[in-house]
Formats: C-alpha cells, structure tokens, sequence
C-alpha cells in the first residue's frame, strides 16, 4: 500500500445531491462510510475484490455471549486493519444490545491519521442466539 487514500469517494448509500448529480462525502463522513462499508460486505461478495470485507454475518445464529463477541471484535480489528489505512484503531468494545436479545453492539472508537480528530462508531450486529 502506498499510503492513506484520499478522504473522499462517492456517499454511501448512494444517492442524488442538491446538483442532480451522484452525492460525495469526504473527510471524516468519508471515513465513516467507508468503515460501515467493509464491516458490511462479506467476503467473496465483491468478484474482483474477494477476500475485502468484514464478514460479520457469518456470526448470524451465534450465541450472544461473550465468546462471540470476542470473535467480532476480532474480527472488526483484522477487517478495518486491513482495509481502512486512515483510522487507527484506538479499541472495539462489543456487548449485548441493551434494547434487542438477538444483537450486539460494536463500539468502534478510531483515530483519524490525517487529523488527530479522534471518533467512533456504533454498530450493529445481529445474531440469533
């Protein structure tokens, strides 16, 4: 790799701005999106990319416990490690969702490289267990 990518791409989800035109985000928002995005693709779902994503859905009929939640929060390192070279990672914490028995929560908590501004990202995983 040659070094951090450039903070902009198109939004995520697409969809149409204020010119007609497909939308753009850039800076953290970008980053934003992009780490949702790997977290949400599985492995082999992009044909000229296979190994690029997360993987988390093969955790989908896991146990909501705390050795699952350890295999995500692996998971989450190795993925974003890998893919998202403008964050350092500063930890991922998982825990059961307070409000749904069959989820987790990943907290995500990230350093952009660029700026110093340090954030973090909450996201959800679903399990059945």
């Amino acid at each position: 790799m040659s070094g951090p990518r450039p903070s902009r791409g198109l939004a995520f989800p697409p969809h149409i701005g204020s010119d007609g035109r497909l939308a753009w985000s850039s800076g953290e928002a970008n980053v934003r999106q992009n780490i949702r995005v790997i977290l949400s693709t599985e492995n082999r779902e992009r044909i000229l990319l296979p190994e690029f994503g997360g993987g988390l859905q093969r955790f989908l009929f896991e146990p909501n416990n705390p050795a699952t939640h350890r295999l995500i929060q692996e998971r989450i390192v190795q993925a974003l490690g890998r893919w998202e070279e403008r964050i350092e990672l500063e930890s991922v914490e998982v825990a059961p969702h307070s409000e749904d028995p069959q989820a987790a929560i990943a907290s995500i908590h990230y350093r952009l490289i660029a700026t110093g501004v340090a954030d973090r990202l909450d996201l959800n995983v679903p399990l059945a267990g």
